[in-house]
């Protein structure tokens, strides 16, 4: 299955292949009691949650116009593609805009090309900037985590733009994917929100993805969740 990213079954990994989740019964019970967990946490946030979504979508529509929700392709559980939502937080025809803006600014050009990420992106619209920094337009992946694309809590699903990024370290993209994607993660409460920063930067966030994968516990994910929420709630601008 990961011939699509450019893996191949008879290719050797560079790096010391780590113990992954339990097989067995222990896998069965990693599996149902994660996948339980989500979903009741789901069905208490829900309520609150679609009454937040609607607003900041009813906003999005009267401001800006067009769908308040944005759809992109991530890579998630055992290298599938799913659809992971947002509210938009871009204007129309970002990808030109970014384009245009790239061609004229060599200094953004390089960033880009070194983080794959912008600090001032003219992309992002005043409202878009609010919904990012509260971490708002997250919260459609909700929807992702009912379905099962993702869970609550696991390492962040990648972008299909990056993934050759992550696949230098083979045994590394292999075994981020042995678990669902999450909303937030072991890294993401440790600073590493962005999808990809400097290279040393990335490589620490794998780290942490993969001592997550190792050491799972509902007692952990309870953990994270307080965490992310917390971090949210004092600091927007840490997380």
């Amino acid at each position: 299955m990961y011939e699509r990213f450019g893996l191949y079954a008879g290719e050797k990994a560079p790096h010391r292949i780590l113990p992954l989740p339990p097989s067995g019964r222990g896998k069965a019970y990693h599996r149902y009691a994660k996948r339980g967990l989500d979903l009741v946490i789901v069905a208490f946030a829900a309520p609150v949650v679609m009454l937040i979504v609607g607003l900041a979508a009813l906003a999005l529509v009267l401001r800006e116009g067009g769908s308040p929700f944005y759809r992109q392709e991530r890579i998630g559980l055992e290298g599938r593609v799913f659809g992971m939502w947002k509210l938009r937080t871009m204007v129309p025809d970002a990808e030109a805009v970014l384009d245009s803006y790239l061609e004229t600014n060599p200094e953004a050009r390089a960033e880009w090309d070194r983080n794959q990420k912008l600090k001032n992106d003219p992309r992002i619209t005043p409202f878009g900037r609010f919904l990012r920094r509260t971490s708002l337009d997250e919260l459609p992946q909700l929807w992702n985590v009912f379905r099962g694309d993702m869970s609550l809590v696991g390492p962040r699903p990648h972008a299909i733009d990056h993934n050759e990024a992550y696949r230098k370290q083979i045994s590394s993209y292999m075994t981020r994917h042995k678990v669902r994607p999450g909303m937030t993660g072991w890294a993401q409460v440790h600073g590493y929100r962005g999808e990809i920063k400097e290279r040393e930067d990335m490589a620490q966030r794998v780290r942490y993805d993969l001592e997550y994968v190792r050491t799972w516990s509902p007692e952990l994910d309870i953990k994270i969740i307080l965490r992310t929420l917390w971090i949210i709630f004092r600091d927007p601008e840490a997380y």
